[in-house]
């Protein structure tokens, strides 16, 4: 089981399902996803999104076991995750990708929770700013193209996992963006449905249906 963990904005739930989506789509094995709830952890210190600390909770939440994986919600992920987490060095704390902009290091960390022990609840809500990755011995690098930033990184074709950094293709100032239309696309995917007569129409359901349709167009 792979263990992954997205941040929660609850001012655009869009980038989370979206981005679940693209992962359950495309993952060849099976997949934990959980998002990061602030209101549901046991901290309450927040940033400029509601998980700018929580997202140092991945390894707490998985008692220190195994691997996690942490992800910004303006993603989408293209290749499939059991191809990522196959990366993992056991000599590493964490792992990222290590893109010129360095604040973007923590937007995507696959943990070694056993060596994350530092990371506890009480360590995330202090004073302490644990995006400068301070507490990490040892960090790994992984493959440039599991976090391509939209608007910094050069262009490329082949990127594995997409960080639309300037805001996901939703609204009209970034519709434009690298990569919009495989968002646009998942996005569809996430709200959609097949026809309810084909899903539901023979199932043991269906006869309350009918008589409720039957008793309405009467």
């Amino acid at each position: 089981m792979l263990n992954i963990f997205i941040g929660f904005d609850p001012r655009q739930i869009v980038s989370y399902t979206a981005l679940h989506t693209s992962i359950t789509m495309r993952c060849s094995k099976p997949v934990a996803i959980t998002p990061l709830v602030l209101e549901t952890l046991p901290i309450t210190r927040r940033g400029l999104t509601p998980f700018t600390f929580s997202r140092f909770l991945c390894p707490w939440l998985c008692n220190y076991e195994g691997w996690s994986l942490f992800l910004d919600s303006d993603m989408l992920v293209l290749g499939d995750m059991s191809e990522l987490f196959a990366t993992a060095q056991d000599e590493y704390d964490v792992m990222v990708v290590k893109n010129p902009v360095k604040f973007e290091w923590a937007s995507l960390m696959l943990f070694n929770n056993a060596k994350c022990k530092v990371l506890t609840p009480e360590f995330v809500e202090s004073g302490e700013n644990p995006l400068n990755m301070n507490w990490a011995a040892n960090i790994g690098e992984l493959p440039a193209e599991w976090n391509h930033c939209v608007g910094y990184d050069q262009l490329r074709t082949d990127a594995k996992l997409v960080h639309f950094t300037q805001g996901v293709p939703f609204w009209s100032e970034t519709k434009d963006s690298e990569y919009a239309q495989d968002w646009l696309q998942d996005a569809q995917i996430s709200v959609s449905a097949r026809p309810w007569q084909e899903l539901m129409g023979n199932s043991v359901h269906a006869k309350k249906v009918y008589e409720r349709l039957s008793r309405k167009s009467a």
